[in-house]
């Protein structure tokens, strides 16, 4: 019997940009189940993800803490990302959404992307998943034949159920049709709830395979047409959840781990900046909450609001609370959520980390820049009219800057910054494994449906 704890739903792309979807300004990419869903919820114009790359961004999200708290600032031999047969994942003593709301009796599910470690220890069924599909990783990381020959040495591109590889270099412009059914069929299975379903999509990470119906309507070439791609999947997911009276018991979350490349076709306009920089591009992404009844329609959140936010927030939902044992940077979000008059964002600052280095913090309206690449910089802007960051204004607001230069100052000693040679003081180890080994291996006996895929294209 359903309790009155919501199901939870959560639906993260791949380098969707902030201006890719119709409701956040695009004139070019087709969304109107996205655009219907902003209508009928919420649409936040100051959320961030807490990396500009995959794996600290969908590892910080799943486990409310900033990447260098997890170890997750950087990978083996400085990896921006994670890549196949590495030794390092998510620790498994962390505690991800997943495990917290496993414990609280959802069910639990992961569809799509992973890339928060490849071997087995690092897997999402030893992370409160009770089950998986998807890929572990990025879909650029199977075999490839075109102008880099190295990548036509890597293992073929897994597709695993839970722990098990199924298939190897799937024809990816399928995929996204058969993660919808996959989704579909957990919703139905497990209708009477609670649940929790991370519906993380491949699109519109590079190369682009699209389904031909999605490619001929699209007025963006290839990237419009993982886009409309992505918003179809939304369509049939919300059609789903009304036919099963589960609408007004469903939270459902949209929103994608990083910005766009700013190439190929996405848009973070009006920002500045692209996927990989902490310029507002980078990190500041779409993000829509839908839940009739609960949170109010037609609305539009200008507050500071993070993917670190989620465990806490979910957790609350659900009757449970973040864990006490451990820092977690992400808050309660849950007025905010439910449009109570006055509410605020929970955060006094948001740190912008590029790997393990700290380049930047937001307080209020203002955001500092303090280090690029290594390189000490001072530079102000005022978000608040200023949201491309053009205007440098640090020499005319001294006092907001040494105010911010403080915060930076705390935040180093706490989480620690590469560049300025401090190791922070309340960060725990990613995981590692001794001897580990890529999931699969090329056979050239092997009955691949696809032997290499074809796209010169790297996300």
């Amino acid at each position: 019997m359903q309790s009155d704890r919501p199901n939870i739903i959560l639906i993260n792309c791949d380098d969707l940009g902030y201006g890719d979807l119709g409701c956040y300004g695009s004139t070019v990419n087709h969304t109107p189940a996205l655009d219907q869903m902003a209508a009928e919820g919420m649409r936040f114009t100051d959320f961030y993800m807490a990396a500009a790359v995959c794996s600290p961004s969908r590892g910080a999200m799943l486990t409310g803490c900033y990447p260098p708290r997890i170890g997750f600032g950087s990978f083996d031999g400085g990896a921006w990302v994670l890549f196949p047969g590495f030794a390092t994942g998510l620790n498994p003593a962390e505690i991800t959404i997943a495990k917290l709301l496993q414990q609280q009796g959802y069910a639990t599910k992961i569809v799509g992307k992973w890339h928060c470690g490849d071997q087995p220890e690092f897997l999402p069924t030893r992370h409160g998943f009770d089950s998986y599909f998807g890929l572990p990783y990025s879909n650029d990381m199977g075999r490839q034949v075109g102008p880099q020959p190295q990548w036509a040495h890597v293992p073929p591109l897994p597709l695993l159920r839970d722990e098990e590889v199924i298939q190897q270099q799937p024809d990816q412009a399928s995929l996204t049709e058969r993660y919808v059914d996959e989704c579909v069929r957990f919703i139905r299975d497990h209708r009477h709830g609670p649940f929790f379903l991370y519906f993380a999509h491949m699109y519109v990470h590079l190369p682009l395979y699209v389904p031909k119906p999605f490619l001929d309507a699209s007025k963006n070439g290839p990237y419009g047409a993982a886009v409309a791609c992505v918003d179809w999947s939304i369509s049939v997911l919300l059609h789903e959840l009304r036919q099963l009276g589960l609408d007004r018991r469903t939270l459902v979350v949209f929103t994608s781990d990083n910005g766009a490349r700013g190439t190929h076709g996405g848009s973070n306009a009006p920002l500045r900046g692209s996927k990989g920089t902490t310029w507002e591009g980078g990190m500041r992404v779409p993000c829509l909450m839908w839940w009739p009844g609960t949170v109010p329609a037609g609305t539009t959140c200008r507050e500071v609001v993070t993917a670190l936010d989620f465990l806490p927030t979910f957790a609350c939902l659900a009757g449970s609370a973040p864990p006490a044992d451990r820092i977690i940077d992400g808050k309660d979000i849950r007025p905010l959520l439910r449009g109570e008059p006055n509410a605020q964002s929970p955060h006094e600052a948001f740190f912008y980390y590029r790997l393990n280095d700290l380049e930047a913090v937001r307080a209020g309206r203002w955001k500092l820049h303090v280090s690029r690449q290594g390189r000490k910089v001072c530079e102000l802007y005022d978000l608040g009219t200023d949201v491309g960051e053009t205007t440098n204004v640090a020499a005319v607001h001294p006092a907001v800057v040494r105010d911010l230069e403080a915060r930076v100052a705390a935040c180093r000693q706490d989480l620690g910054d590469a560049a300025t040679g401090v190791a922070g003081r309340h960060c725990r180890p990613a995981g590692k494994v001794a001897h580990p080994q890529p999931l699969t291996t090329y056979d050239p006996s092997h009955p691949y449906i696809i032997a290499a895929y074809d796209l010169p294209d790297r996300g």
